[in-house]
């Protein structure tokens, strides 16, 4: 699929040991996605705070997925930890009048690439929704 120009851009959070190379496995296997996605490979997604969130929605990232290894994470604790770090995110999009589902935490194995072309697709049918971040507030 080929990005439209009014499509906003999606920033995936892959974990390095999970997601990412979920996300690797969709290419081999030629599988398309829309184009508006920019996959940052991280160690844990845990290790960025809350403010990193709201900051991408300032500069314009329309929706967040984080992709991580759910309960399978090597790290003991780091997805409790970030599922509550989560939660904290929302109250804070909600107080701000931001809508939360531009933020999503999902678990993507290896190879998941179904899951994974899933989750974008969706994002962007919520973000064709929605419009631009901060849009909310109009509504």
């Amino acid at each position: 699929m080929a990005a439209q120009g009014n499509e906003q851009k999606i920033l995936i959070l892959a974990t390095e040991t999970c997601a990412y190379p979920g996300a690797n496995a969709v290419g081999q296997a030629h599988m398309s996605y829309p184009t508006n996605t920019y996959i940052l490979r991280v160690r844990a997604p845990v290790l960025f705070p809350e403010k990193f969130y709201l900051d991408c929605f300032a500069k314009g990232i329309g929706g967040i997925i984080i992709m991580s290894c759910g309960e399978e994470c090597p790290y003991e604790g780091a997805y409790h930890d970030l599922a509550a770090r989560i939660d904290r995110v929302y109250q804070m999009m909600k107080e701000r009048e931001l809508d939360i589902r531009r933020l999503r935490l999902t678990a993507i194995c290896t190879v998941c690439t179904r899951a994974f072309v899933k989750e974008v697709n969706n994002m962007n049918e919520v973000l064709a929704e929605l419009g631009p971040p901060g849009s909310e507030k109009a509504a």
